[in-house]
């Protein structure tokens, strides 16, 4: 993957492994606390590497409805 291209994932569909979200656009934006990048909190970002599958759908599941969020405006 090329850097910058930004990830869609489903994290409803069962049949694909969640995918890491990062792009390697890593800058945190202060005012919001997400990364520019791949709109993870911090807390998200560590626990990353040693999430289930569960939870990166969990964490798949925010960034979507964050990225609904910033589309919207």
């Amino acid at each position: 993957m090329m850097s910058g291209q930004l990830i869609l994932f489903d994290p409803q569909d069962p049949r694909v492994a969640a995918p890491s979200p990062c792009i390697s656009v890593c800058e945190m934006d202060e005012r919001s606390g997400l990364c520019a990048g791949c709109q993870r909190n911090i807390d998200e970002i560590v626990s990353w590497g040693s999430a289930g599958e569960s939870a990166r759908r969990t964490i798949w599941r925010a960034i979507n409805q964050r990225r609904d969020a910033m589309f919207d405006d």
